[in-house]
């Protein structure tokens, strides 16, 4: 059966067997928990399509997949290395920070870049690179806004992040085998962030168990007058990715019959979300 909340997952249940199977193109992974059961399946496939077995998931699409009984481990480190070879920073002296604090980059300010062709390539394949690093997910947030006319200073900012790839470039994240299947999600937002719009910034991390499974830095759509309206912004953005997730487990047939705890640091968001008298501000 396809997916109806993410239409590249493929499930079949039955007797107490499950298969998953994900598509990208025309890479596919195959899970389950009965061997035989899988080897049908491919079976099956191969009569249909013309596939290759590459086996023991290792490598996939840029992701490289290490397994052992503690869990599983991603990480993208040919990739991270394959961009600090073609941008000339293998030999650069590492930093310990993606970015500056309180760093202000806009539209109007430093010198325009000749040609800005290296600098979109650049942070499109450090987007790419977040899929395994959400410690980079605000700093490449911050540069992909800048695509149409970057200027010296967002060139710079991005040097930053070079740099401290260069640091830990087999960094990833861990999903161990053991633990609860338990949701919690951490949200925040930065009012007023953005000096050129006066939008506020949302960012959401998700954990099931101990493991990070989404996480999102995102401009909010409109301008936020209070610091709790950005708060308030960034719990409903985060609920809806909750919601999304929770259903992504139904799926897996992965129960999960308990509230999702949500972790905000504004009181004033958290009274209006569980107070709906507050007419004025929401």
């Amino acid at each position: 059966h396809q997916s109806w909340f993410d239409y590249s997952l493929f499930v079949r249940s039955r007797q107490g067997n499950f298969i998953a199977l994900l598509v990208y193109v025309d890479g596919v992974i195959l899970v389950g928990n009965n061997l035989q059961e899988i080897e049908d399946t491919k079976q099956f496939l191969s009569q249909q399509f013309k596939l290759k077995d590459l086996g023991k998931l290792k490598y996939f699409l840029g992701i490289e997949v290490a397994r052992s009984k503690h869990g599983i481990t991603l990480c993208q480190r040919k990739y991270a290395l394959d961009i600090l070879d073609d941008a000339g920073f293998l030999g650069a002296k590492p930093s310990r920070f993606p970015v500056e604090q309180n760093i202000s980059l806009t539209q109007t300010e430093g010198k325009l870049l000749v040609d800005a062709s290296p600098y979109r390539r650049l942070v499109g394949r450090l987007i790419y690179l977040t899929i395994t690093r959400p410690d980079l997910a605000y700093a490449v947030h911050m540069l992909s806004q800048f695509m149409e006319k970057p200027r010296q200073p967002h060139l710079e900012a991005a040097h930053k992040v070079l740099k401290y790839i260069k640091s830990a470039p087999g960094q990833g994240i861990f999903l161990p085998s053991t633990g609860s299947l338990q949701l919690r999600a951490f949200c925040d937002a930065d009012w007023a962030r953005c000096k050129d719009t006066r939008r506020s910034i949302t960012g959401y991390c998700i954990q099931l168990g101990q493991a990070p499974i989404s996480w999102k830095t995102k401009k909010q759509t409109t301008v936020s007058r209070s610091s709790a309206e950005a708060e308030y912004r960034s719990m409903a953005t985060t609920c809806c990715e909750i919601t999304w997730l929770k259903n992504i487990l139904k799926d897996l047939k992965v129960n999960h019959p308990q509230p999702v705890t949500l972790f905000c640091d504004n009181q004033a968001a958290m009274y209006i979300a569980s107070n709906p008298v507050f007419h004025e501000r929401t």
